[in-house]
């Protein structure tokens, strides 16, 4: 008992979906109609990708990768620009909070071994934006991405128009924060051999493997079969670290949001305020309970998936609360440095509304709302 709240407590997220669900359930009590809420498509997909990077994540790939890229820069302005590159580009194929979970430690050790931690605040910040708003482009970047891709069954080139110009706005804002830091000299020498090519070579073959199941192109029941019975034999510590708070939050909110959408009142309360500016109420919506609960809960009211969509990746900067992956930076911020929590704080704020500021005017011109 005392490891499930512990469990809960460390889950915010968790912790208020699964009492949305159970309250949902005073309304709408448990039938027939409860086996049709779960999305078992983004969960076989979403479990498979998550033990894979667990497990890629045990051979230290993605940090001696990243370390061998970070040691060929010279310059403060360089290694910051890296380290954000290297957190935008890794969202993009292993997930914002597992980007932020393997290359927010590299931050800080570069940083602190080259007498360069007062940058700490501004580069965490950036590498949380840049975790949020990097995995956007790809159906598998980020949990609300995977959700939408095959509730509306969008088509993979569609889904790529659709986010590429808040994609592209986006990498030109961070890389233009990134010159604002002095450009000073910096040496970095660290260990950068891989100390299990084998294992990689088997675990990049799975990570590839699971990409297709995404990608529909191999049906996900198949994936719930080689993923955990090659990592149960290969690396079984990966099983263990997945992240299942995040699946049962996934699971919660499913049954919260199909509840809702049998509630009459509720129904056409979302549905008028989607009709009205789909892009704008998901964005908001965000910051008050977060882009994956809000993607479910609303996919439920509307089909104008390509505003959903867009608000719904936006709305992952704004509060801290806005994304989960702003809590994991946070934690690892304070931890660090618990004297500047506040400051941290001040800056997290105004550089996230000014992104979701530029970022919804470029996109509610994209989709003709002004």
């Amino acid at each position: 008992m005392g490891k499930v709240l512990n469990v809960l407590k460390n889950n915010v997220v968790l912790t208020v979906a699964l009492i949305a669900a159970v309250l949902s359930a005073v309304a709408i009590p448990p039938d027939a109609a409860y086996a049709g809420y779960f999305d078992l498509r983004t969960l076989s997909c979403l479990f498979c990708t998550l033990a894979v990077i667990c497990a890629l994540k045990e051979v230290d790939f993605f940090y001696i990768l990243a370390k061998k890229l970070i040691i060929l820069c010279g310059s403060t302005r360089i290694v910051l620009l890296a380290l954000i590159y290297i957190t935008f580009i890794g969202s993009m194929i292993i997930a914002n909070d597992m980007a932020l979970i393997t290359f927010l430690p590299l931050g800080y050790h570069i940083l602190d071994t080259s007498g360069k931690k007062r940058l700490m605040a501004y580069t965490f910040i950036l590498q949380n934006i840049a975790a949020n708003l990097g995995g956007m482009l790809t159906p598998f970047g980020n949990p609300q991405n995977l959700f939408l891709y095959s509730k509306f069954n969008i088509p993979t080139g569609e889904f790529m128009q659709i986010m590429a110009l808040p994609f592209v706005i986006s990498v030109l804002i961070i890389t233009a924060c990134c010159l604002f830091v002095k450009n000073e000299r910096i040496e970095i020498r660290a260990d950068t051999r891989f100390r299990s090519p084998k294992k990689i070579a088997l675990y990049l073959a799975l990570f590839f493997f699971s990409i297709l199941i995404v990608f529909r192109l191999i049906p996900y029941w198949l994936g719930m079969i080689v993923v955990p019975l090659v990592l149960i034999f290969a690396e079984r510590r990966a099983l263990a670290k997945v992240d299942y708070p995040l699946l049962l939050t996934f699971c919660a909110f499913f049954v919260f949001a199909g509840n809702m959408s049998r509630i009459g009142v509720v129904r056409e309360f979302f549905s008028f305020l989607l009709d009205k500016n789909t892009l704008l109420v998901s964005a908001l919506s965000c910051q008050v309970i977060s882009n994956v609960p809000s993607a479910v809960l609303l996919s439920q009211f509307t089909q104008n998936y390509p505003q959903l969509l867009v608000g719904v990746n936006i709305g992952g900067v704004g509060t801290l609360i806005s994304s989960l992956a702003s809590l994991i930076t946070f934690r690892e911020y304070s931890k660090r440095d618990p004297s500047g929590v506040k400051w941290y704080l001040l800056m997290f704020t105004a550089m996230n509304f000014m992104f979701l500021i530029v970022l919804y005017i470029v996109c509610a011109l994209q989709f003709g709302l002004f």
